[in-house]
């Protein structure tokens, strides 16, 4: 599994997400046709860029981001002249249940460390704290 090709521009770690192919379980896919109808076959995502940014959870139309990428020809938006911009805005709706407010922080780290070292040091417990860590103030996350 190329990682490199799983991190998405936008600095979403595709390899870890529970809908990624390689993650995705039984019960989860089967929780999603049941609640959401969508085809068993048309569950499992396969990472942004292989995707090309389609997929049941993403607008209809695409993802704005990966366009943006594309059309300024940078690999990560961390790459880019106008980073961070309104593509990347945090908010606090579906926070508890999607890792977009990560997005920022995965490319700040990509940007200063590099993509090797950030997939090797930093990314699987990045989304670990965030979904299950303690927030403490002045501090950050807390184990």
């Amino acid at each position: 599994m190329d990682k490199k090709v799983l991190t998405a521009p936008c600095g979403l770690d595709c390899f870890n997400c529970e809908l990624f192919q390689g993650n995705l379980s039984p019960e989860l896919s089967r929780a999603i046709h049941d609640k959401m109808g969508v085809p068993m076959d048309e569950i499992a995502c396969h990472g942004c860029l292989q995707q090309d940014g389609k997929h049941f959870h993403l607008p209809k139309e695409g993802c704005a981001t990966l366009d943006c990428v594309k059309a300024k020809g940078v690999a990560y938006c961390c790459d880019c002249a106008d980073f961070p911009c309104a593509f990347l805005a945090p908010t606090a709706d579906q926070a508890a249940r999607y890792p977009h407010n990560m997005k920022v922080y995965n490319l700040c780290r990509i940007r200063k460390i590099g993509i090797e070292r950030w997939i090797e040091e930093e990314a699987g417990g990045i989304r670990k704290k965030y979904f299950k860590g303690k927030f403490v103030v002045g501090k950050g996350q807390a184990d």
